[in-house]
């Protein structure tokens, strides 16, 4: 396998991301990538292979799961990995629980600040590359931060950093 991420060099992943992708990984390697080979084994006892769309969708799902299993991989071995709670400062840095309020309607969020491969926004992590977020890096409780969005400038105050 090869280390050549050069455009993206060690991006770094929180510990409860890597552990998740731990988990893909041998969900992979022990159940889908057995399945599919075992669905391969099937379509082509069905004959022609030319004409075999249950042989032709596994062999495509067998290209993705290979594809994904060493991506997994490749994440596993660059990542900087970072556990939050190991954190000490009194900024907005990497692995941070950041809750913000909306100076406008007085709305609070909370968010964290993951790697791009265990954001998720449906659980308030955001990506460190994500334009919320590369706004409040740096930052302190109490100071402001402005967020340009499509809709203009957002403005947001930094109300409570948490290392957890």
């Amino acid at each position: 396998m090869s280390n050549n991420q050069s455009s993206n060099q060690n991006p770094p992943i929180t510990l409860n991301g890597k552990k998740k992708l731990e988990v893909e990984l041998k969900h992979l390697l022990s159940v889908e990538r057995p399945a599919v080979l075992e669905a391969i084994e099937v379509a082509r006892g069905h004959g022609d292979l030319s004409e075999n769309a249950e042989y032709h969708a596994a062999k495509e799902r067998q290209a993705y799961i290979s594809a994904r299993i060493d991506y997994v991989k490749g994440i596993i071995a660059s990542a900087q990995v970072i556990d939050p709670k190991s954190i000490r400062v009194e900024h907005v840095a990497f692995g941070a629980t950041v809750e913000i309020i909306d100076a406008e309607s007085g709305e609070e969020s909370v968010y964290q600040i993951v790697g791009q491969d265990e954001a998720d926004i449906k659980k308030k992590k955001i990506s460190i590359a994500s334009p919320v977020a590369r706004a409040m890096v740096g930052k302190r409780e109490g100071d402001e931060i402005v967020v340009r969005s499509p809709k203009g400038e957002i403005i947001y105050e930094v109300a409570a950093i948490r290392y957890e």
